[in-house]
């Protein structure tokens, strides 16, 4: 089978740093054209808009959209409605209508539709995964703390409506532990801080339960100085098990666990592979459902202004 004729929209620090590697790497893809306002990729046609590339390069079988939520619906829609498949970076989009509607075109339109979530395919997440699952589980902790000012410097779309705020790394726990744990968790109560110059929370405590009443805890901030964190640790009859350091590494009662050596885009390109060849989509809401019922349920605190 000749390789997929994929294109993408939006170049900028993550399509550079994560996408276009994991494209370059993958033998059933093949970059044929890109779009983006701010970027280019060399050694293939650059075109400003979506709508242009479109119409220059019909042979474009899939289309990789890269750009901020804010802006993906627009896009999705008209790749979709040109019989493209489509792969959404996270957050798949601003509200979940726009997704659920996207959906549906794409059943409509015959093509495959991918809401990536890149954090699911980290190297251990997997492997704690199978764990929860032969375990009881007593408690969870999510601590998922990072400086703003180093991973996305000067980014004003991230603190506009839409742009998630805390969310947008947040997100990412929030897509492995809807992934490793068992049973669903709820939305019982939470607290946003958001700076009184900014439209989206610079940090969230988050407190869930299950139907088994088992407390999840999640602390999101992005205020973080020195040392990153990015782990998740559950209380367990087998034990504490530490998912750390964004779900690349795993340790079981103090025992590290071994890994996958794969990466994350590197995985997810396999997958979206996978789906256009078998003709099915994979549109997991369930992470950008919390970050609805945060705001739907959170009490909100102003803080002291936030400057870059």
């Amino acid at each position: 089978m000749p390789p997929i004729n994929l294109a993408i929209v939006g170049v900028g620090k993550i399509a550079r740093d994560q996408h276009l590697p994991s494209i370059a790497g993958n033998p059933d893809l093949q970059l044929v054209a890109a779009a983006s306002r701010n970027g280019a990729v060399e050694g293939i046609p650059n075109f400003l808009t979506i709508e242009a590339m479109l119409d220059a390069v019909p042979f474009i079988d899939a289309v990789s959209l890269c750009m901020p939520p804010q802006f993906r619906y627009d896009a999705a829609y008209k790749a979709i409605c040109a019989g493209k498949h489509v792969f959404l970076e996270k957050p798949p989009g601003a509200t979940l209508s726009e997704v659920a509607d996207l959906e549906a075109l794409a059943i409509e339109n015959g093509v495959s539709l991918f809401a990536s979530w890149h954090s699911r395919y980290a190297a251990a997440v997997e492997a704690a995964k199978s764990f929860l699952a032969s375990t009881n589980i007593q408690s969870v902790h999510v601590v998922w703390k990072e400086d703003v000012r180093h991973w996305h410097p000067n980014q004003d779309w991230i603190w506009q409506a839409g742009g998630l705020g805390v969310f947008d790394p947040g997100i990412n726990a929030l897509s492995i532990i809807t992934h490793i744990l068992p049973t669903s968790i709820f939305l019982r109560n939470a607290t946003l801080e958001f700076p009184e110059n900014r439209h989206a929370p610079i940090a969230a405590d988050l407190n869930f339960t299950n139907s088994d009443n088992i407390s999840v805890h999640a602390e999101f901030d992005w205020r973080q100085i020195g040392e990153q964190t990015w782990d998740i640790i559950a209380e367990t009859s087998a034990g504490k098990m530490v998912l750390a350091e964004g779900g690349s590494k795993l340790t079981i009662d103090h025992t590290v666990v071994p890994v996958s050596s794969e990466t994350e885009y590197a995985a997810l390109y396999r997958q979206f592979a996978r789906l256009i060849k078998n003709g099915e989509s994979d549109v997991d809401l369930a992470p950008l459902r919390h970050v609805a019922d945060s705001f739907m349920l959170g009490k909100r605190v102003f803080v002291a202004a936030f400057h870059d």
